[in-house]
C-alpha cells in the first residue's frame, strides 16, 4: 500500500517511481541418472515464490556438447538468470555460464563444483566414500561408447536412500544413462571464480561424498553452503524446501 500511495503522490507530478527489479528466470539442469523432473518439487516451490522456471533437458551425451544445449536455453533469456545444476550438472552449468553475462549466481545441488582441468570420474574420487563404481551397469553403444546406468537393484541406496522404495523403483526405470565420456571429459573454466556460487549437499551422498563436497566449497569460497544431515544425493527431491530457499537466497544475493 505504501508504494501504491507513492506512485500516486509521485506520478502526477512528472516524477517517475522505479519498478521492481524483475526477479531472475531459474534454469534448472539435472544431472546423471535422472531427468527434468526431479526438479518439479523445486519448481512448485519457486513458482510460488513469483519465479519463472525453466528445467532444461540435459544431453548427458559429452561435458561441451551438454553446456553448449544449456548455454542456449541461456542465451534465449532477455533478463538475469541463476544456473542451478544437480550432481554431474554442476560440470554442465559451470561451463555453460561461460560467456553469458546475464548469469547472476549459480546454484550447485550435490552438484560438482569444477577447476579447470578436472571430471566428474576425478573429483568424485578425490576423497573416499563414492561407492557409485560399483553400482553401475554399463551398456556399450554402436559407436564405441559407453552408456552407463546405475544398477535398478542398487538404485534407492546409491542414489536416494532416503526416498520411499517405490519412489526409487520409479526413478530407477525412468533414468537417464550419461555417457563414460561425458564423465571423463575435463572441464575447461571455473566460472565460480567470478559469479556468486551457492552449495547444498547431503552428509549421506554416496555419488559424490560429503568429504569432496566440503573440500570443493572450501575452495570456490561459495557465498552459502548448506549441509543436509542424513541427505542423500537426490536432495531436490527429497528436501525441495530447503533447495529451493537456497536458489531464493542467491537470486536475491
Amino acid at each position: 500500500m505504501i508504494a501504491l500511495a507513492a506512485a500516486a503522490a509521485f506520478g502526477g507530478a512528472g516524477g517517475g517511481v522505479a519498478q521492481e527489479a524483475a526477479k531472475p528466470t531459474i534454469i534448472l539442469v539435472h544431472g546423471a541418472f535422472a531427468d527434468a523432473s526431479g526438479w518439479n518439487g523445486v519448481i512448485a516451490k519457486l513458482n510460488e515464490d513469483g519465479y519463472q522456471t525453466i528445467a532444461a533437458a540435459n544431453p548427458l551425451r559429452t561435458l561441451s556438447g551438454d553446456a553448449a544445449s544449456v548455454s542456449a536455453v541461456v542465451k534465449s533469456i532477455p533478463g538475469d538468470v541463476v544456473l542451478v545444476g544437480h550432481s554431474y550438472g554442476g560440470l554442465v552449468i559451470t561451463e555453460a555460464a561461460n560467456g553469458n553475462a546475464n548469469v547472476k549466481a549459480l546454484v550447485y545441488v550435490a552438484g560438482f563444483i569444477p577447476e579447470a582441468g578436472e571430471s566428474a570420474f576425478s573429483l568424485s574420487t578425490k576423497f573416499p566414500g563414492s561407492t557409485l563404481g560399483d553400482a553401475l551397469q554399463p551398456m556399450p553403444l554402436p559407436d564405441g561408447n559407453v552408456d552407463l546406468y546405475i544398477q535398478a537393484a542398487k538404485f534407492h541406496d546409491q542414489f536416494a536412500a532416503n526416498l520411499p522404495v517405490d519412489v526409487t523403483a520409479l526413478m530407477a526405470s525412468t533414468q537417464r544413462p550419461v555417457t563414460q565420456a561425458a564423465l571423463e571429459e575435463l572441464t575447461t573454466v571455473a566460472t565460480w571464480k567470478d559469479i556468486p556460487a551457492f552449495t547444498v549437499y547431503g552428509s549421506a551422498d554416496y555419488n559424490i561424498p560429503a568429504a569432496v563436497q566440503e573440500f570443493m566449497a572450501e575452495r570456490a569460497g561459495v557465498v552459502k553452503a548448506v549441509a543436509i544431515e542424513g541427505g542423500s544425493h537426490a536432495l531436490m527431491i527429497s528436501h525441495p524446501d530447503e533447495v529451493a530457499a537456497l536458489i531464493v537466497d542467491a537470486a536475491a544475493n
